[in-house]
C-alpha cells in the first residue's frame, strides 16, 4: 500500500502522523511511504531523515492526497484537505466529529474511509489511542492553567503551590478520567489545593487510593460542583463521553460566583467543550475572558510540545496502520474489532453511532459493511 503523511496546517500544530521511525516500519513491512516536504520539522525530522527511513519526499500535499491510499495525520483535516479526499481512500487521524458538523459534511460528501483515532477501543472500553494525548493534555492543562493564573495574563496573581504563610491556588478537576488524573497529579506535585469531581464510585476510590490524601474525591453532584467551581482558582474540564459532544457542565450562570481572574481550563473542547462559555481558540491566542473569568480552550494542547506527543502517538497508532496497511481496511477492522470501532465514515455513511445521533444522520453499524 501507499501510504502518506502530509504536513499539519492548523494553527500551531508541530506533530506529524508518521515519524521516520514509523515510516521505517512501514517500508520493511513492504510499503511504500510518502512524506510531504518538511512535514518533520516541528519534531525535529528533516527530510533527509525520511528518506534514510526509506521514506519518498513529495514537495506538496496535494501530490499525498492524490496519489496514496492511506493518508495518516494527527489534526482532522482542514477544510482545504478535506477537498481533497476521495473515494476508496482510507484517512486515519484524530476526528472528534461529534460538535463538527461541516467536517462531517465534507467527509460524507469524499467518500473517504475514515478511521478516527479517538474512538478505537481496547479491553475493559479502554481508549488506547486517545490515551497517550490525554495523558499530554492533563499535564499541560496545569501548566496552561498555571501561567493564565499571572496577574500579566490577566488571572488572579496566584501561585499554584502557594509559599510559607500563604495558602495554596485551589484546583478543581471535572471527571477522573485519564485527563483528570494526570491534571491531578500534576497540580499536587505543584503543591496545589486539589479537588476531583467524578460520578463514578470505583473511579473515586481509585483516585483516593491514588493520592492518599493529597487530593480530595467528590462525588459530581449538580451542586457539589457549584459549590467548588464558586470557590476554584483554577478549573480543569477533564470530561469526555466517547465520541460524542461534551455535555456543558458549568454554566454561564456559575461564573458570577466565581473570583474575578480565576481560570478555566477545558480540556474536553476538541469535543465541543464542557463549560457553557467555551469556544475553541489556539496556541497563538490561547485564551479569552467572560464575566471576569480567564478561559483557556486550545483545541491542540500537545501540538505545543509537538516532539513528546508525536512519538507517544505513534507507539499506539502504529500498530494498526501496519494492520491496515498489510491487511487492507475491511480485512483489519473484520480481524480487530477494537480497531472496527474507529471507522467514523465510509462511503458517505455514518458508521458510528454517537456521532449520527449529535449531528442527525442515519447509523450505520461497521459490522454490517464487514460481511
Amino acid at each position: 500500500m501507499r501510504v502518506g503523511t502530509v504536513k499539519e496546517i492548523k494553527n500551531h500544530e508541530y506533530r506529524v502522523g508518521l515519524t521516520p521511525e514509523s515510516a521505517n516500519e512501514l517500508v520493511l513491512n513492504g510499503h511504500e511511504v510518502w512524506v510531504e516536504a518538511g512535514a518533520g520539522e516541528g519534531i525535529g525530522a528533516s527530510d533527509d531523515d525520511y528518506e534514510a527511513a526509506g521514506a519518498k519526499i513529495r514537495r506538496t500535499a496535494a501530490e499525498i492526497f492524490a496519489e496514496c491510499e492511506m493518508v495518516v495525520k494527527v489534526k482532522e483535516p482542514q477544510a482545504v484537505e478535506r477537498a481533497q479526499l476521495r473515494k476508496g481512500q482510507i484517512l486515519y487521524t484524530y476526528l472528534h466529529l461529534a460538535p463538527d458538523a461541516e467536517q462531517t459534511a465534507d467527509l460524507v460528501k469524499s467518500g473517504v474511509t475514515a478511521i478516527a483515532y479517538e474512538t478505537v477501543t481496547g479491553p475493559g472500553n479502554s481508549l488506547p489511542l486517545l490515551k497517550p494525548m490525554s495523558q499530554v493534555a492533563g499535564r499541560m492543562s496545569i501548566q496552561a492553567g498555571a501561567t493564565a493564573l499571572q496577574k500579566a495574563q490577566g488571572g488572579r496573581g496566584v501561585l499554584l503551590g502557594g509559599v510559607p504563610g500563604v495558602l495554596p491556588a485551589k484546583v478543581v478537576v471535572i471527571g477522573g478520567g485519564v485527563v483528570g488524573f494526570n491534571a491531578a497529579q500534576m497540580a499536587v506535585g505543584m503543591g496545589a489545593d486539589v479537588t476531583i469531581l467524578d460520578r463514578d464510585p470505583s473511579v473515586l476510590e481509585k483516585l483516593d487510593n491514588h493520592f492518599e490524601g493529597r487530593a480530595h474525591t467528590l462525588f459530581s453532584s449538580r451542586a457539589a460542583l457549584a459549590a467548588q467551581v464558586a470557590e476554584a482558582d483554577l478549573v480543569v474540564g477533564a470530561v469526555l463521553v466517547p465520541g460524542a459532544a461534551a455535555p456543558k457542565l458549568v454554566t454561564r450562570d456559575m461564573l458570577s460566583t466565581m473570583q474575578p481572574g480565576a481560570v478555566l481550563v477545558d480540556v474536553a473542547i476538541d469535543q465541543g467543550g464542557c463549560f457553557e462559555t467555551a469556544k475553541a481558540t489556539t496556541h497563538a491566542d490561547p485564551t479569552y475572558v467572560v464575566d471576569g473569568i480567564v478561559h483557556y480552550c486550545v483545541a491542540n494542547m500537545p501540538g505545543a510540545v509537538a516532539r513528546t506527543s508525536t512519538y507517544a502517538l505513534n507507539n499506539v497508532t502504529m500498530p494498526h496502520a501496519l494492520r491496515i496497511a498489510n491487511k487492507g481496511w475491511k480485512a483489519a477492522l473484520k480481524a480487530d474489532a477494537h480497531l472496527a470501532d474507529g471507522l467514523n465514515v465510509h462511503e458517505g455513511q455514518i458508521t458510528y453511532e454517537a456521532v449520527a445521533n449529535d449531528l442527525g444522520y442515519d447509523y450505520v453499524p461497521t459490522a454490517s459493511l464487514l460481511d
